[in-house]
């Protein structure tokens, strides 16, 4: 296994708590589940998602699933690389992001938080500099509604 740098921030935290007296007692540890990994359509599958293809590309698969009245984008990769790419790309819109080896989840923060819990992986935030004072991080955007009265 790759130690990566999320890895190592979050063993970092995990031994402060630990020396601060405030380490899990075992239920912590056991909430986010081993990362998921494999094809689009087996992450979906886990997460109990009919995947809605949008992308079928050599680098790219893209899909469109639901949770409830939630809608969340679910993207295989076929490099880390690309992934990477990607990721530094969309962040800038906003949103939140739930991070595996090869794919990626985005969507409302409760949506992917509670998928972090099926799927395993790393949640990370995307930029607010695209829409001051009303980023999608802040749940301010939803998509096909209309604020006009």
């Amino acid at each position: 296994m790759r130690v990566t740098r999320p890895m190592l921030a979050l063993s970092g935290a995990v031994a402060i708590l630990a020396l601060a007296g405030c380490g899990s007692g075992g239920k912590d540890e056991a909430a986010v589940p081993k990362e998921v990994t494999g094809s689009l359509e087996h992450i979906a599958a886990e997460a109990k998602c009919k995947p809605n293809m949008q992308t079928d590309a050599d680098t790219i698969r893209q899909a469109l699933c639901k949770k409830g009245k939630e809608k969340y984008v679910l993207a295989t990769f076929s490099t880390d690389r690309g992934q990477r790419e990607w990721l530094n790309g969309a962040k800038d819109y906003g949103g939140y992001y739930l991070v595996g080896r090869k794919w990626v989840a985005v969507g409302q923060q409760k949506t992917v938080t509670a998928l972090q819990g099926t799927l395993g992986g790393t949640m990370e935030e995307g930029s607010e500099h695209m829409n001051p004072g009303g980023s999608h991080n802040k749940g301010g955007h939803s998509s096909g509604s209309s604020h006009h009265g």
